[in-house]
C-alpha cells in the first residue's frame, strides 16, 4: 500500500495556508503556499477573512497536486493543521461567516476576560488547564455574541455554528452547506476554554457563563480517525479526511516528540514549547499550559505542557513591513551578523501583551538600554536574541513543572534556518539545540496522524524512525556571560508592565 502513495497535509496558518505531501519516509514531495491578509481594524486588534482562506486552502491543494503531477487516487488520505484559537461563528444554512476569523493574537476581549474571572485568573483552570486570558476562543464567541448585531438571536435559534479554523476547513472540506461535517479534535477544543481536559468534552457550566450555546459547538473527534471524504467537487475528491491537530501539536508529533520528557520549539508567528507529560495530565505552578498533545484513535490521551510565546517571528515581520529596516525576513540575520552583541538594547515585544510565564495583557512592547552607541545591527540583534530570552523564560518554568531538566531541545519552523539565532538558543539556554532533516514539522505531523488513521504508517515506531537530524548546535558561551545577559532581559521584561490602563 505504501508503494507510490502519498499522504496531503493542509497548514491553515496564521499568515498562510500550504498543502504539503509526503511520501511515506515523510519527505516532502511537493507544496504549494498562499499568504492570507492580516487585518488590523484597531489597536490590538487581529482579524482574518475566513471566506479568502478557504478559497487559499482549494488553491494551495489544487497547486501542490500538480506540481508533483498526481491525483486524488495517489493520495491515502489527508490531514488539517492549523493556528488554533483563533475563532469563527458562521451560518450553518448559507455557509457565510457572521464576522471575520478573530486571530488568537487578538486582545479586544480584555475586559470579558476579567470580568468573567472576577479577578481569579485561575476560575477555570482545574477543568480546562488554562488561565483566563484574551489568547483563548471562548471569550472571542462571546464578543461576537456581545457585539455583532442579530447574532445571540441567531445562535439560540440553531442557525449558527462556531469552530477554529480546522473546523472552517473540515466543514468547507466535506460539502458545506451540502452536509459539511461539524467537528474538531481535543488538541484543538483544549484552546478553547470549554472543554473539560479528563472527559475530552464541552463543559456546559463554562459555556453558560460565557452565554455560547451547545448547539454552536462542534463534535470532538479523536485527533486521528477517518471523519469522512472531500467532496466531490473538491481537487482532492473521495479522499478520506483523517486527522486534526493543532499547529503545535502537529509540529510535536511530527517532530517524533511521542514519549514523555521529549520536547520541542517552534518558532514560527510566535514561539511554542511543548513537552509530552504522556498520559499524565500535569497541572502547571509555573505559567505554563496544561493541553491535550494528541489522541490517537480510541487510544488514552496524551497530555502536554505548553509554553506559548505571541510575538517571534512577527517581530521580523514587524521590522520589515512596519518599519521598512530590513526587505525581506532573512535580511536580518545579516544585518544581526554586523556587530558581536546587542550593544546593551534589549527588544521585549508585548505586542499582544505577554502570554506564558507571565500572562500579563497589560504588558506593551518596549526597546531599552538604548545609547547613541546602538546602531541598526545592534537592534537586528536585540529581535533576534528577543526569540532566545522568551523561550529560555518558558523552558525555565517547564523545568520546573516537570521536576526534569531539558537535555536536548528539538527545534523546527521557518526562524530555524537563522544560523545565528540558533546558535544563540544553544548558548542562552546551556544545552544543545537540534534541527531535524524536515524543518517543516506542522504539515508533517497532521500527515502523520491522517496516515496512521488509515494504515499508510504502521505504528508511532514508522514516525519515530522517519526522524532524522540535519544539524546541531552546542553551547559556547560561559556560564557568567549567560546570566549576566539573561537578567538583563529579565529587567527589561520589567519595564513593559502595568502600560495599558483599566479603562
Amino acid at each position: 500500500m505504501t508503494e507510490q502513495r502519498y499522504v496531503a497535509a493542509i497548514d491553515q496558518g496564521t499568515t498562510s495556508t500550504r498543502c504539503m505531501i509526503f511520501d511515506h519516509a515523510g519527505t516532502v514531495v511537493s507544496v504549494d503556499q498562499k499568504e492570507h491578509r492580516q487585518i488590523f481594524p484597531q489597536a490590538g486588534w487581529v482579524e482574518h477573512d475566513a471566506v479568502e482562506i478557504w478559497e487559499n486552502v482549494r488553491t494551495v491543494t489544487a497547486g501542490a497536486l500538480a506540481k508533483a503531477d498526481l491525483t486524488p487516487s495517489d493520495i491515502v488520505s489527508v490531514g488539517i493543521t492549523n493556528q488554533r484559537e483563533t475563532a469563527l461563528v458562521w451560518d450553518r444554512k448559507t455557509g457565510e461567516p457572521v464576522y471575520n476569523a478573530i486571530v488568537w493574537q487578538d486582545t479586544r476581549t480584555d475586559r470579558i476576560v476579567t470580568k468573567l474571572g472576577g479577578g481569579d485568573a485561575t476560575k477555570y483552570t482545574a477543568t480546562t488547564g488554562l488561565p483566563l486570558a484574551t489568547y483563548f476562543s471562548g471569550p472571542k464567541v462571546m464578543w461576537i455574541l456581545e457585539n455583532v448585531e442579530g447574532v445571540r438571536e441567531r445562535a439560540e435559534a440553531g442557525d449558527l455554528c462556531f469552530g477554529t479554523m480546522d473546523t472552517w476547513v473540515l466543514w468547507n472540506m466535506t460539502g458545506g452547506t451540502d452536509g459539511g461535517l461539524h467537528y474538531t479534535d481535543p488538541t484543538n477544543a483544549s484552546r478553547t476554554l470549554l472543554m473539560d481536559l479528563d472527559s475530552l468534552t464541552w463543559d456546559e457550566g463554562i459555556c453558560a457563563d460565557m452565554g455560547i450555546p451547545m448547539s454552536m459547538l462542534p463534535e470532538i473527534k479523536s485527533s486521528s480517525e477517518v471523519y469522512g471524504k472531500v467532496r466531490e467537487r473538491g481537487s482532492l475528491r473521495g479522499v478520506p479526511i483523517a486527522g486534526i491537530l493543532g499547529d503545535q501539536q502537529a509540529a510535536t508529533f511530527g517532530q517524533a516528540c511521542l514519549s514523555p520528557g521529549e520536547a520541542k520549539n517552534t518558532y514560527g508567528t510566535g514561539n511554542f514549547v511543548l513537552l509530552n507529560t504522556g498520559t499524565d495530565k500535569v497541572m502547571s505552578k509555573n505559567g505554563l499550559l496544561t493541553t491535550v498533545c494528541y489522541k490517537i484513535g480510541d487510544q488514552p490521551t496524551v497530555y502536554a505542557l505548553e509554553g506559548s510565546i505571541a510575538v517571534t517571528g512577527s517581530l521580523v515581520q514587524w521590522l520589515r513591513d512596519n518599519l521598512g529596516m530590513i526587505a525581506t525576513a532573512a535580511d536580518i540575520e545579516n544585518d544581526a551578523k554586523s556587530v558581536d552583541d546587542n550593544g546593551g538594547a534589549y527588544f521585549v515585544p508585548a505586542f499582544s501583551g505577554l502570554f506564558a510565564p507571565h500572562w500579563r495583557s497589560d504588558a506593551r512592547g518596549a526597546i531599552v538600554g538604548l545609547t547613541r552607541f546602538v546602531n541598526k545591527g545592534h537592534l537586528a540583534r536585540a529581535v533576534l536574541e528577543a526569540t532566545a530570552y522568551q523561550s529560555r523564560e518558558v523552558i525555565e518554568a517547564m523545568n520546573a513543572d516537570s521536576g526534569v531538566d531539558l537535555e536536548v531541545l528539538k527545534v523546527d519552523g521557518g526562524m530555524v534556518v537563522n544560523e545565528l539565532l540558533m546558535q544563540f538558543q544553544s548558548d542562552i539556554l546551556g544545552v544543545d539545540v537540534v534541527r531535524p532533516v524536515v524543518a517543516e514539522t506542522t504539515a508533517l505531523g497532521a500527515a502523520y496522524a491522517a496516515g496512521l488513521a488509515v494504515d499508510f504508517w504502521a505504528s508511532e515506531d514508522e514516525i519515530r524512525e522517519n526522524w532524522a537530524e540535519d544539524k546541531t548546535w552546542t553551547p559556547s558561551m560561559d556560564d557568567a556571560e549567560r546570566e549576566k545577559l539573561f537578567a538583563g532581559w529579565k529587567k527589561a521584561v520589567t519595564r513593559t508592565l502595568d502600560w495599558v490602563d483599566d479603562e
